[in-house]
């Protein structure tokens, strides 16, 4: 098994990457010429060499940015000047770290081991990184970033290349969020969601970049307030289960009025109140359908996502998704004959 190209909805493509199949002394040559060819031509070595290399991962495009994800052993990255001269195509690949850290040289700066957090090199220059040997593979979600479209000068970014930057707080841990999830759910997008999230892309880098360098003000109004819209969504997310979240209360958090809030939401295509309820939907379709919460009533399941009162719970599930709740989890977990099960997926 090389690379495997898989049409997604009439977008481009989904590229699906893996070295398993391949005999074992095969593996890291492909892997190596693979990362030159989609990402940037470099070397790729490894204390493991005579062992074993399996490794795989996926790319997708984003419009202009692309974002890619990796499973990999412990190995040494190097591009070096004739690696620049060869090809060049001028972005900065912004990577979150799992797993296994990543150590990161560029320009006389020195990561340090990196885990659990992001790091950012320019295409433009030399670099060299390592992944220590600890018995594991690391997990690393590159963001792909055209230098010209990131909305902050490469002056102030250059700022940060080969540094920790945090993933657990803030436009960090917004954006880590975003990227990580993008090679699960990405595929399943259409094209013109495809290009709406790489604008998204952009934004909420150019924001986590630019808290870094102290340099938010400087941001484009339309940058500053797509990563606004991305913390209130993080903000939605994170207090679902508060039966008394209400536009008010998301609004005071963020410092702005009501007003700015419903006018921020126009974009989304849904009013705040109803992106609150739709999540909750989704979150109690996820538990309902879940064969580890089986025993956990449907009542408890409710309250969890701020649905105190059964009846409203049981007119928006049914509205919602054309069954109530209970033959749901019927039809998903069983008990439900196979005639009952087809006669209730049809109404």
């Amino acid at each position: 098994m090389g690379i495997i190209r898989t049409a997604i909805s009439g977008a481009d493509m989904w590229l699906n990457v893996s070295n398993e199949e391949l005999p074992t002394q095969e593996r890291l040559p492909f892997w190596a010429d693979m990362l030159s060819r989609e990402l940037v031509p470099l070397t790729l070595s490894s204390a493991r060499a005579d062992a074993d290399f399996p490794a795989r991962g996926g790319l997708l495009d984003l419009g202009p940015v692309r974002v890619a994800a990796f499973d990999s052993p412990p190995a040494h990255l190097k591009r070096t000047w004739a690696d620049v001269r060869q090809a060049d195509p001028a972005t900065y690949q912004l990577t979150f770290v799992s797993g296994t850290p990543l150590w990161i040289s560029q320009r006389r700066q020195d990561s340090g081991l990196v885990c659990g957090d992001m790091v950012l090199w320019n295409s433009s220059h030399p670099f060299e990184g390592s992944v220590p040997d600890r018995g594991r593979h690391i997990q690393s979600h590159i963001l792909q970033l055209p230098r010209d479209q990131l909305p902050l000068p490469p002056d102030k970014v250059d700022r940060l290349l080969a540094r920790p930057l945090s993933a657990r707080t803030g436009m960090g841990a917004i954006l880590a969020q975003f990227v990580t999830t993008l090679d699960a759910y990405g595929p399943e997008c259409d094209p013109r969601d495809l290009s709406r999230l790489g604008a998204m892309a952009l934004d909420l880098a150019g924001a986590c970049l630019a808290q870094h360098v102290g340099a938010y003000g400087d941001l484009p109004a339309e940058t500053r307030q797509q990563a606004l819209l991305a913390r209130v969504n993080t903000f939605i997310d994170h207090n679902l289960g508060d039966p008394e979240l209400s536009p008010a209360d998301i609004a005071a958090h963020h410092h702005i009025s009501v007003r700015s809030l419903h006018t921020l939401f126009r974009q989304q295509e849904e009013t705040v109140s109803a992106s609150i309820r739709r999540r909750r939907l989704e979150r109690c379709h996820a538990d309902l359908t879940d064969p580890r919460l089986r025993q956990r009533s449907i009542s408890a399941v409710a309250a969890r996502w701020g649905f105190l009162r059964p009846p409203e719970f049981s007119r928006a599930f049914r509205a919602r998704y054309g069954v109530p709740p209970r033959e749901l989890r019927q039809m998903a977990l069983g008990g439900v004959p196979d005639t009952e099960r087809a006669a209730l997926s049809d109404k």
